[in-house]
């Protein structure tokens, strides 16, 4: 048995029902806080691809501002049709967490509530996320194998590295690690081996035969003698340079 009066809940009643209709009544009135239209049409542009974030910086807020007025507005009347569900099958103004009753003064104030005041969960917490990061996550979507100890092929990730390593509009500042200073060092794991295991696999060469050995003078090549890893005695040319002198 409801702890609240007929006469409280008829007073209830009929305010839920006022929220509902000015919701409705709101939502058809201004066509959904003005997303009925595309973006590109609100300000009059054929295409969205030419113009700087900062051109249009003024609209993006206001489009943003839109989306969570429209968003707020969709919750509040999810929150009236499901007060009035939950008074028409008599469980209305019994908090769901504790399953006490809920004072008739804070369903006046609220009458949407489904809590006491004690148990309100967090006001800032939302669990409405936006529909891409079921793509995004994890980092680089469903091409990501990093977290999978049996994948080892090219991944998202790998696809990035490469595009991201011949530069992008960063700067060190926003790079991954606190370390980095120098721009062919701002791509993800930019330090990683790719294609073999030790640096000097990557400048060693030979022919099919597994004969005449050579040496590529690539950046690998030289990071690794600019760390006293290899000796340039090794090298015929390299030898002969130091001679003559």
């Amino acid at each position: 048995m409801s702890h609240l009066t007929e006469e409280q809940l008829n007073t209830l009643y009929v305010q839920l029902l006022e929220e509902k209709v000015a919701l409705e009544k709101h939502f058809a009135s201004n066509d959904q806080f003005g997303l009925a239209s595309s973006f590109s049409d609100s300000i009059g542009e054929l295409s969205m691809y030419d113009n700087h974030p900062g051109d249009i910086g003024s609209e993006v807020f206001e489009r943003a501002k839109d989306i969570s007025l429209n968003e707020h507005a969709e919750m509040h009347l999810q929150q009236v049709n499901e007060a009035l569900a939950r008074m028409e099958s008599g469980q209305y103004g019994i908090c769901i967490f504790s399953h006490q009753p809920i004072p008739y003064e804070r369903l006046q104030a609220i009458p949407t509530t489904l809590y006491s005041i004690e148990h309100v969960p967090d006001p800032d917490l939302s669990f409405r996320r936006p529909v891409e990061e079921q793509i995004l996550y994890p980092p680089f979507g469903r091409t990501s194998f990093d977290e999978k100890n049996n994948e080892t092929e090219f991944d998202g990730e790998d696809a990035w590295q490469i595009v991201e390593s011949w530069g992008t509009s960063n700067t060190p500042a926003f790079a991954e690690s606190n370390q980095v200073e120098d721009y062919n060092d701002m791509y993800v794991e930019s330090d990683e081996l790719v294609g073999y295991v030790e640096s000097f696999e990557s400048f060693v060469a030979t022919d099919l035969y597994g004969e005449h050995v050579t040496i590529v003078r690539s950046k690998a090549y030289n990071e690794y003698m600019h760390s006293d890893e290899g000796d340039p005695f090794l090298e015929p040319d390299r030898a002969i340079d130091l001679d003559e002198e």
